[in-house]
């Protein structure tokens, strides 16, 4: 790549999830391996938690800048994040990064970029830099099917049915997402669409030219050349944003029980960092991985502020009944490093876009136990693309302990599961030919954007 590029400088303002903040970085690496000046903005909160995940390597190219804001009652700074943030404070947090905006002119003015990439909440950033006369490009962190079919939905004018059936929602999955299709009394104005919806129409239409989407076209193809007929804008796909797995050195112990195993016979269950199963859900897949027969390991995560330990959360004898053949790890566990496992035959996941783009880098089959969201879509992908399968939910949308087995057995235990594996391994190989080439040419339409400007440097907003 040109080393011109080097006086291209980037800020980044990704939402304040962990989900939508760790492909930001990731973005920004690979930028940043393109010789462009990244500067990522978030709050303490979130810095504190990722700033880890960032090597020495790019300590010269990616900046992390602090974005301030306001100090609220009810949302003290350590809710400055939705990670641990109660349901309730959600309006909230976004009002109060709507607030934010001073603290990101600062930034802009300071630090003079050629190019602002924004997330899809915050349509005020789009305005902003048109004002400074800086283009700004949207980066939509879940996959293009999910995303195609919601805008379906939130086109009110389309008269038509979605074109592509494989993705739907179910109606107990729909019931559970209405909010996100249908205003209540909080909303305001009388568009007919919610907040949300109003939010990331904002951002599409300030998208200068191009939005760039976290996929590959070889498994969303489709559902990419859809959004951008919808939005008569193009999406450019800037490829799967997949950590490379590490060495494990803290882990052990864990390390050890997979490696104790044979391959391809063990399945992983984990459900992200801001997800967290009911309590008849965690009975039901407790269960259901005891009656499955195969081997597991479980990661297990509890709310903050939830004081609860294993043998409470878990059926009673449960541990003592799978004996060998199961782990249950609290808190955290190594992800990639995991899936990278050669026991690893299955991976039981709420299909989060980023959980579903790692385990096809690395060639495992997906078990579907999707939430909410477009996690349910996201699960019809997968199934669709033979690379994984659901565990279906009764019409109530409860987890059943005997469908859990099922499912487990075929992707881990049987024959259909070697096909998953094949088909999951086929995606690894198109992941590692396509090498770099979505970005390269998500760089070239970025180029075309940036005008580079005369600047003074300036670091007093760095942190």
């Amino acid at each position: 790549m040109d080393t011109r590029n080097r006086s291209i400088r980037i800020a980044m303002l990704p939402w304040l999830a962990h989900g939508h903040i760790a492909p930001f970085i990731e973005l920004a690496k690979a930028l940043s391996n393109r010789n462009f000046y990244i500067y990522i903005c978030s709050t303490q909160v979130n810095i504190n938690s990722f700033k880890q995940t960032i090597s020495e390597k790019y300590s010269i190219s990616i900046k992390i800048v602090e974005i301030h804001l306001p100090n609220l009652l009810n949302l003290p700074p350590h809710y400055h994040t939705t990670n641990g943030l109660p349901p309730h404070l959600m309006s909230t947090l976004k009002n109060a990064m709507d607030m934010a905006q001073p603290s990101f002119y600062h930034i802009l003015t300071t630090l003079k970029p050629d190019l602002v990439i924004y997330d899809f909440l915050q349509p005020w950033v789009p305005t902003m830099a048109a004002s400074l006369n800086i283009p700004s490009v949207l980066f939509l962190t879940p996959g293009a099917a999910a995303g195609s079919y919601l805008f379906h939905i939130g086109k009110k004018k389309l008269v038509s049915e979605y074109p592509f059936p494989a993705i739907y929602l179910r109606d107990y999955e729909y019931e559970r997402n209405r909010h996100m299709f249908e205003p209540t009394e909080e909303d305001e104005g009388n568009d007919g669409f919610t907040d949300t919806q109003r939010r990331v129409n904002g951002c599409i239409d300030g998208s200068s030219q191009i939005i760039l989407i976290k996929s590959i076209r070889q498994l969303e193809g489709k559902y990419i050349d859809y959004l951008s007929n919808l939005h008569n804008k193009r999406y450019v796909p800037v490829g799967p944003l997949v950590r490379s797995p590490e060495t494990e050195t803290e882990h052990l112990e864990i390390m050890d029980w997979l490696n104790s195993k044979e391959r391809c016979s063990t399945v992983f269950a984990s459900f992200g960092t801001e997800y967290f199963l009911s309590k008849e859900e965690t009975e039901e897949l407790a269960l259901g991985l005891e009656l499955s027969k195969v081997n597991f390991l479980w990661v297990i995560r509890f709310p903050v502020g939830q004081n609860m330990n294993l043998e409470e959360a878990l059926p009673k004898g449960f541990l003592e009944r799978v004996g060998n053949r199961g782990k249950v790890v609290q808190g955290w566990a190594p992800q990639l490093t995991i899936l990278s496992h050669w026991s690893i035959g299955g991976f039981v996941s709420h299909c989060g876009w980023s959980s579903v783009m790692e385990g096809l880098k690395l060639g495992v089959p997906i078990i579907g136990m999707p939430m909410h969201l477009d996690q349910p879509l996201n699960a019809k992908l997968i199934v669709d693309a033979r690379v994984g399968e659901e565990v279906v939910r009764d019409k109530n949308g409860n987890v059943d302990r005997h469908e859990v087995a099922k499912v487990v057995r075929e992707v881990v235990a049987e024959k259909s599961g070697q096909r998953l594996r094949k088909k999951a391994r086929e995606y690894t190989e198109i992941m590692k030919s396509n090498g770099e080439k979505e970005i390269d040419e998500a760089v070239k339409e970025l180029l075309n954007l940036c005008k580079p400007i005369t600047r003074q440097d300036s670091v007093e907003v760095l942190y």
